[in-house]
Parts: C-alpha cells; structure tokens; sequence
C-alpha cells in the first residue's frame, strides 16, 4: 500500500473551454473532484506538480490528498486526459472517497520465479494473459501490485486467480470462473524438436 501524497489544488468559479485554456496558460492543469454526498468541485492543480505525481508511476492507483485553502479532500485519481503532442496532462478527473470506502481499480501483476522455473529452462516461453487485475479493495488497502510465483511451472501448466495470493480485502471483480493469469507454452523451437 503507498502512503497518501498530498498535492495543493485551488477552486476554480468557472467552468467551460475559456476557464480552462486560461487556467493552462497561466501553468495549471484543469480538474473536477466527484462523488460521495457533495456536489462535483472544479478545481486547478499546478501542471509541474502533477506531472511529478504522475511520473513516480502507478498514478490511478495512488491515494491523495487534495488541500485548498486549510480544507482536505482524500481522492483517487480516475482519469487522467494527456495532451496527444505533447503528452502532458490537459484534465484529470479526482473521485472523493469517504472513510471505508472501496474502490474499484486495476492492480499491476508481476512475475516472480523466472529463473526457476522448470517449463522456462527447457526454452518454454511465458505467456502472460493478465497484466492488471481489476480489484474491489478498500481503500484505506489499495495493494502496489499482485505478484505470482511462476517457479514451479512446467510447460503447458497456467496459474489461475484461485492460486494467487490476494491482498487483504482484496476481490477480483470477475466472480463464478477460475480465470488464467499466465501458463507457460512452448516456443517454436521446442515444438521443432518434440
């Protein structure tokens, strides 16, 4: 779990193209807060310090802390809009969470037990079938990644989501079916010489 980051914001009165392209001319990057009980809040956050959040990575799945003006708002980033020239944010999109809340996001897997792996050694390849899991986790407990172990795995074995070890509070979304994570299959070369 990453700790919350704290990011300064101010309200923004208007809302429209004109508001916003003033706002960006002036280094600041057009936003809105939703959700929970209160009404959507436009709002504008300084580009340079967006872009910092956004480059340490993992920014949809990180916890915020928005303050303006002595009042904090906890928020996930939702949608973030780029730029399609230059890949800077134009507009992003804050959803306001409420204590014990859950979310529902998209957690990075990551392989671990390569270098072990029987079915690897023999010149299989591993075939990697989910990236991301979408999760409901609370979100005071929203996990960095999902790792699984593929050590053990021989060629033509998979791993299934009941054989990965989830973070607490943490469910896929997908319910009723086993679905596959990886499987390890064999590369051209080895079928050549089976």
């Amino acid at each position: 779990m990453t700790q919350i980051q704290e990011l300064a914001i101010e309200t923004r009165a208007s809302k429209g193209k004109g508001p916003a392209y003033q706002a960006r001319q002036k280094g600041l990057v057009p936003a809105i807060i939703y959700g929970g009980t209160d009404a959507p809040q436009p709002i504008t956050v300084e580009a340079r310090a967006l872009e910092r959040a956004i480059e340490k990575g993992g920014f949809l799945t990180t916890l915020l802390m928005l303050s303006a003006g002595g009042k904090k708002t906890r928020v996930i980033p939702r949608q973030v809009q780029l730029d399609p020239v230059s890949d800077r944010p134009v507009h992003v999109d804050f959803l306001r969470l409420a204590d014990g809340a859950s979310v529902r996001i998209e957690i990075p897997v990551h392989f671990k037990g390569q270098g072990d792996s029987p079915g690897l050694k023999k010149g299989g390849v591993l075939n990697i079938v989910r990236h991301q899991i979408e999760m409901i986790c609370p979100a005071d407990h929203i996990p960095n990644e999902i790792v699984v172990d593929v050590s053990g795995l021989n060629i033509a074995e998979t791993v299934h989501i009941s054989a990965v070890t989830l973070p607490e509070g943490a469910r896929p979304v997908i319910r009723g079916r086993d679905f596959t994570v990886c499987s390890i299959v064999a590369s051209s070369t080895v079928r050549e010489e089976q």
